[in-house]
């Protein structure tokens, strides 16, 4: 028997709103739920490092999260101010060298030291743009982000294929991890989206990404004006 017309529409309605309101209620929620997870695993870290009277429940009685960040951040700042002086970098690079003696030990430091220089310092270039490329056959095209201008040996062995670029090629709709290419520069279509807005269209798989009118946005296929209030 077919349900009653009412009924339906209650049962629409509560599902509109459970879903309205679950799109309001989880990025908060998400947010909280992340920082305090972060929170915790660093006091987890830090205060065992200390002894038990130094704890914030045996100095004033009670359980303050937090206060192995607040410890971590002020260590972090007398490493930094600590390290620029000449006996920090003495005292750095004796450590590193003897690091350089640890065959596997080398190989994780070296690459968490590049990643950790090129996120915190800067010391890289970052990605320069989004764009589009044809992956993984012609005639498909998937978004990208150009990194650089491809050189060293890879470079030189391409170099009879004209200008190439180095891009990053991420998946769907976790853009942390996907594929490096190298690829001519004539085959990229540069985009001038901003690499947040191309991002955001990754994670998103298609459903929110800027459209190039001016004050416009294109939500699941929706176009909605600047000015619409919704």
């Amino acid at each position: 028997m077919s349900q009653d017309p009412s009924k339906r529409g209650l049962i629409a309605s509560l599902r509109g709103n459970f879903i309205a309101g679950l799109a309001v209620i989880a990025p908060g929620v998400l947010t909280i739920w992340l920082v305090w997870n972060v929170i915790t695993w660093i006091d987890g870290l830090v205060l065992p490092l200390f002894p038990s009277s130094f704890h914030p429940q045996a100095v004033i009685g009670l359980d303050v999260p937090g206060a192995g960040v607040i410890v971590f951040v002020i260590f972090t700042l007398v490493m930094g101010y600590f390290t620029k002086g000449l006996i920090g970098r003495t005292l750095v690079n004796w450590g590193e060298r003897i690091v350089e003696a640890m065959p596997i030990i080398r190989s994780i430091y070296n690459a968490v030291k590049q990643i950790a220089d090129t996120i915190l310092a800067r010391t890289a270039p970052t990605f320069d743009r989004a764009c589009l490329v044809q992956y993984p056959r012609p005639g498909i095209w998937a978004m990208a982000f150009i990194s650089t201008t491809t050189r060293g040996e890879i470079g030189d062995h391409l170099s009879e294929k004209g200008d190439m670029v180095s891009i990053f090629l991420p998946t769907t709709p976790n853009p942390t991890s996907g594929f490096l290419l190298f690829v001519p520069r004539e085959d990229v279509i540069e985009l001038n989206m901003s690499i947040e807005d191309a991002a955001k269209l990754v994670i998103s798989a298609g459903l929110v990404y800027p459209d190039t009118g001016k004050g416009k946005t294109r939500n699941n296929g929706v176009v909605l004006p600047a000015s619409d209030p919704s």
